[in-house]
């Protein structure tokens, strides 16, 4: 084989090995490029997740459903009587223990 085409091939292998590694290296630094983003999307989310946990938190207080009672769009509910409350029996479950 022909040194000038030996070399020709070394240097064509070592261009696509190269291109290779560079589009390596480009997919990377892409990828840590969305890492900021992401990263604040998620403490975006974290955030008003921990906002809606107070919020549920303080609407099913025990103060703020008293307060909800004394209201007068609500003043017609009442607790039920004992005589008025249903007890419905579990069914066993089939094959069960």
């Amino acid at each position: 084989m022909r040194p000038d085409l030996k070399i020709s091939i070394c240097i064509v292998a070592t261009a696509l090995t190269l291109y290779a590694y560079i589009d390596k290296q480009n997919q990377l630094t892409e990828l840590k490029r969305t890492i900021p983003k992401l990263e604040k999307e998620v403490r975006t989310i974290r955030e008003t997740n921990i906002r809606l946990h107070y919020d549920i938190d303080r609407f099913e207080s025990p103060l703020h459903l008293m307060e909800l009672a004394r209201k007068p769009e609500y003043g017609h509910l009442r607790y039920p009587y004992v005589r008025d409350v249903l007890m419905v029996p579990r069914k066993k479950e089939e094959g069960g223990e």
